[in-house]
C-alpha cells in the first residue's frame, strides 16, 4: 500500500514539474538560464 502511494505522489510531481516547466510564461527564465553557460562577458570569470 504505502509503495503505491509514494509512487503515487512521485508520478504527481512529476507530472506538475513537466506542467510548470512548459508554460509559456517561463521560457523567458528558462532561456536565460540557457544561455549562462555561454556568457562569457559576466564578472567574476577567471
Amino acid at each position: 500500500m504505502v509503495p503505491g502511494l509514494i509512487t503515487a505522489v512521485l508520478l504527481l510531481l512529476f507530472v506538475g514539474g513537466c506542467i510548470w516547466l512548459w508554460r509559456p510564461g517561463n521560457k523567458p527564465a528558462l532561456d536565460a538560464a540557457a544561455q549562462m553557460p555561454l556568457d562569457d562577458d559576466k564578472e567574476g570569470t577567471a
